[in-house]
């Protein structure tokens, strides 16, 4: 990818799904791409043609005509990748695209490799390296959420976040390289009680981005909730409710469930992931006890467990110990819980929501009536904390840079035990300088081929 850049190539790539369709979408981005396009296509004469308009004519190879075509041209700089682009919108035959980006290439274009065109944008400073990653996570998104984070990000909300933390480190870092060319006349340029407090207010920042990590990756992976209980409490039932379908098997012998049953929903724009597990007991049945280990071990990944309870033979004193059993588990992710009993249509709602009164957060239904279900749905939203997602707020939902924000909170706590300790200039600037290598590498400020390999590389191609 990086070495056609250097050498002015012309790309081309078809944009839109490979398949049957009624409209095929073939994208040329490069210094020749109209000039190219011109050689094939009978018509007006695209190389007189001002930018951003449309054009109707013929694709032909010599006297064939391949395909009726409307050309839509966008001139550098004011394009999508920065450089002269033009998109063909043929029709959805196979044949006939491949055809044409032949014939493209036949006439001196280059086929592209996945991510190309973005990563030319990104290279032409029409987007920086998290925008360029978040057009990716865009086309994935499945869910309002996951759509309304990547909008942010491709928007440069995130990006203008980190540029702000970095141009006020690198006036101070500055600050303190300059001391040490005047190291023999004892002169201090940065103020040390100036950058103690400006440290702690950038790790402020950076700690509610990473702490904002497991709330954007879970909406962007999908909310992982745990249903989990004794045997026979339902748990299967609920699955299926939830998911309006007959997804695990349902009898009335405890232990049917061994293993984890996965599966989505998307509820008011917002993927969960729900996952059946075994009933937790004391067993000597070994599978089941591989199953229950599971369950825990389920637990501690969870954003959210629902914890089902047979409202007809469980006690108060019975979920006490239930909750304690899981609790470790609950703890090692911070999951939020969600207690509810089941089987409200054997059982008096009057007299169940007295017996249980001194549980918060519990929701009475009827999983094999379906009763309370969407309650229960509304209460799940509320439980992930989905309400206080707002338009423009700054979600990080990349695992790169999660990993890139922690390292450069590490690297300020380091100058910050160093500014307490008294440590000289020199080793102070060193961690704040390692600290804005960090963030430069989230923007792109900071780049190595190896790592816009590994990010363009996971695109699709034509994009």
């Amino acid at each position: 990818m990086i070495s056609s850049i250097a050498e002015k190539t012309t790309i081309v790539a078809l944009s839109t799904p490979q398949g049957v369709g009624a409209i095929g979408v073939i994208r040329l981005s490069g210094e020749k791409a109209i000039e190219i396009t011109q050689k094939v296509f009978k018509g007006k004469n695209l190389l007189n043609q001002a930018s951003h308009t449309l054009h109707f004519g013929k694709i032909v190879d010599g006297d064939t005509v391949l395909d009726e075509v409307v050309i839509a041209l966008f001139k550098t700089p004011t394009s999508y990748t920065g450089e002269n682009t033009v998109e063909i919108s043929c029709h959805g035959s196979p044949y006939i695209q491949k055809s044409i980006i032949e014939l493209l290439i036949k006439n001196g274009a280059t086929a592209a490799q996945p991510g190309e065109f973005t990563l030319r944008a990104f290279i032409n400073g029409k987007l920086d390296l998290s925008q360029a990653e978040a057009v990716g996570d865009l086309i994935a998104s499945n869910s309002a959420s996951a759509h309304k984070i990547a909008m942010n990000q491709m928007r440069g909300g995130f990006s203008q976040e980190i540029n702000n933390l970095r141009e006020e480190l690198i006036h101070f870092a500055s600050m303190i390289e300059l001391e040490l060319d005047f190291s023999e006349e004892d002169v201090e340029f940065a103020n040390r009680d100036q950058l103690r407090d400006l440290i702690l207010n950038v790790k402020k920042v950076l700690a509610r981005l990473i702490d904002s990590f497991q709330l954007g990756n879970a909406i962007k992976e999908g909310i992982p909730v745990v249903i989990a209980g004794k045997p026979n409490a339902g748990k299967s039932t609920l699955l299926n409710a939830l998911l309006n379908e007959e997804r695990a098997l349902v009898t009335e012998i405890e232990g049917t469930t061994r293993d984890t049953i996965e599966d989505e929903i998307n509820i008011k724009g917002t993927i969960f992931r729900f996952i059946d597990t075994a009933g937790i007991r004391q067993t000597d049945d070994k599978v089941e006890a591989l199953g229950v280990k599971r369950t825990l071990e389920k637990i501690e990944t969870a954003a959210v467990v629902m914890l089902l309870v047979d409202l007809n033979t469980t006690s108060p004193s019975l979920l006490h110990e239930t909750l304690d059993e899981i609790k470790p588990s609950l703890e090692k992710n911070n999951a939020k819980l969600l207690i509810i009993g089941n089987k409200v249509d054997l059982k008096n709602l009057a007299d169940a929501k007295k017996q249980f009164e001194d549980f918060e957060n519990i929701h009475f239904i009827s999983a094999k009536e379906k009763w309370n279900i969407e309650e229960l749905k509304e209460s799940l939203l509320e439980t992930a904390q989905l309400h206080i997602l707002k338009e423009d707020q700054t979600l990080v939902s990349n695992t790169r840079h999660w990993e890139a924000l922690t390292k450069a909170d590490e690297a300020l706590t380091k100058a910050l035990d160093g500014l307490n300790s008294g440590i000289t200039g020199d080793f102070i600037a060193m961690d704040i300088r390692a600290s804005l290598h960090q963030l430069g590498l989230i923007t792109g400020e900071i780049t190595t081929d190896d790592l816009l390999g590994n990010i363009f590389g996971k695109f699709c191609i034509g994009k």
